[in-house]
């Protein structure tokens, strides 16, 4: 039986920089006890699985391997040249990934706001307005 679960757990912790005893005590578990997660020589209990799913913003289909498809709630859009789907957060909770949201598709350019400048607050605000505004948009010109 193939190890997904720990395969996952290890993938999105890595990919947060991340190191074992890090994510242990975000868990409130012991290292030793996360390694056994990630090797799949011990299975984590139903509440340690919804903390990890909610911290790294995935589903628990996701994190089982259930699905590839990291978080469900998010909207699909997909580029004209059939390039890879760019996922859109249903809200951001994060201020990190807001920002990184906002400035990667350079909303603030021609305005002279620097989303850097945001506090997290600010920033998370701005950015589930901005999905709010898009939902209402892409509903009006959904064909």
């Amino acid at each position: 039986m193939e190890n997904l679960l720990g395969k996952r757990i290890k993938f999105l912790r890595e990919e947060k920089e991340l190191s074992q005893l890090e994510f242990s005590k975000i868990l409130n578990i012991s290292n030793s006890t996360l390694s056994q997660y990630e090797a799949g020589n011990r299975m984590p209990g139903d509440e340690i699985k919804k903390k990890i799913a909610e911290y790294f913003n995935v589903s628990l289909d996701y994190l089982m391997g259930a699905s590839n498809i990291r978080n469900p709630y998010q909207i699909n859009t997909k580029s004209n040249d059939n390039e890879e789907q760019n996922l859109i957060p249903e809200e951001f909770t994060n201020a990190d990934e807001a920002r990184a949201y906002v400035n990667k598709h350079q909303i603030f350019g021609s305005g002279g706001f620097d989303a850097d400048k945001l506090d997290d607050n600010e920033i998370l605000e701005f950015a589930n307005a901005l999905l709010e505004q898009m939902k209402m948009v892409s509903y009006k010109y959904k064909k």
